[in-house]
């Protein structure tokens, strides 16, 4: 049965279309259904109330559906909430649907099939949605539950992420790790080089909104079983695992770099830009025994290429 208090926003500037939706949502009973003829007026009504499921024109004047989806992501970083985003579409292809997926959209429904496809679509954006609002209330139930591993001086309080102790203690893990099962350690020091600035022009409590951001951004743009690590003000640190050397390349964290220097931070300031740089550092079995410390001292050394050059810096031990 759908949950009929399900929250959703029905995107369209074409009001036949959104007539013809919202009845449809009527009658397979759904009751909190708003409507909204432009993505600005959308942005708006999400930022009085989000909604559960969005469902929107790709082709829209002024904010299209994919630009309209890149805002929503950053209104639920600040939000602590998931918007399951649906692209009413006329497109084909999968260099097309794939561009949208890339970009964050959830699903998307042909309009040459809007009637069959609708309904059944939504009845699956009800379900998965149940799923996502519980593990986000797990989510926060474990950040509120973190005083044990702050009593071991092991997590950042501000983000909730992994502090400097950690880093050391997972890179250890790591090596032992890639000695008895071979693969391959890539660290990653990531720097906000602008940070100082910033905590200066606007001050202390706008500078941890900020932090705060970044780390969920990141959240987002890692994988599930990577270790990430807030280090200090300026830095984040980054331990992941791979099948091979080669993999640890800067074309590996192209989107990583990507997502943090192209794309703005949500803040009460308004849209904050950063400039962030990535150093990476690479090593296999055959380096062993090494330090974690040296793996540390590396990336330091490497990140002001990583600034200067705007790209992503690499290195992989033993050096040449």
């Amino acid at each position: 049965m759908p949950n009929p208090h399900l929250s959703i926003l029905v995107v369209d500037d074409a009001k036949f279309s959104s007539a013809m939706i919202g009845r449809a949502l009527s009658q397979a009973g759904y009751q909190d259904v708003r409507f909204a003829s432009s993505a600005s007026e959308a942005l708006q009504l999400l930022e009085q109330r989000p909604a559960s499921v969005l469902l929107a024109d790709w082709l829209m004047p002024e904010i299209d559906g994919l630009e309209l989806t890149a805002r929503v992501r950053q209104l639920d970083e600040t939000a602590d909430h998931y918007t399951y985003i649906i692209l009413l579409t006329g497109k084909e292809g999968e260099n097309v649907l794939g561009e949208a997926f890339d970009r964050g959209v959830d699903d998307f429904i042909s309009k040459a099939a809007m009637n069959e496809q609708l309904v059944p679509r939504v009845y699956a954006a009800d379900r998965l949605c149940n799923t996502l609002q519980r593990l986000l209330h797990e989510n926060r139930m474990l950040t509120q539950n973190i005083a044990s591993l702050e009593r071991r001086n092991l997590v950042d309080p501000l983000t909730g992420l992994g502090n400097p102790r950690y880093l050391r203690q997972k890179l250890t893990d790591s090596l032992r790790q890639i000695e008895s099962r071979g693969g391959a350690v890539c660290y990653l020091l990531i720097g906000l080089q602008d940070a100082g600035q910033l905590r200066n022009q606007y001050g202390d409590r706008f500078f941890n909104e900020l932090l705060h951001g970044v780390a969920r951004r990141l959240q987002q743009l890692v994988r599930p079983l990577d270790v990430l690590t807030r280090l200090d003000d300026n830095h984040f640190g980054l331990i992941t695992l791979l099948d091979d050397l080669h993999e640890c390349s800067p074309s590996s964290f192209k989107r990583l770099h990507e997502g943090l220097n192209f794309k703005a931070f949500k803040t009460s300031e308004g849209f904050i830009t950063l400039k962030a740089g990535i150093s990476l550092v690479g090593l296999d079995a055959k380096v062993l025994p090494t330090d974690p410390e040296q793996l540390i001292q590396h990336a330091q050394n490497l990140l002001p290429e990583s600034y200067a050059s705007g790209r992503v810096a690499a290195m992989r031990l033993p050096l040449p």
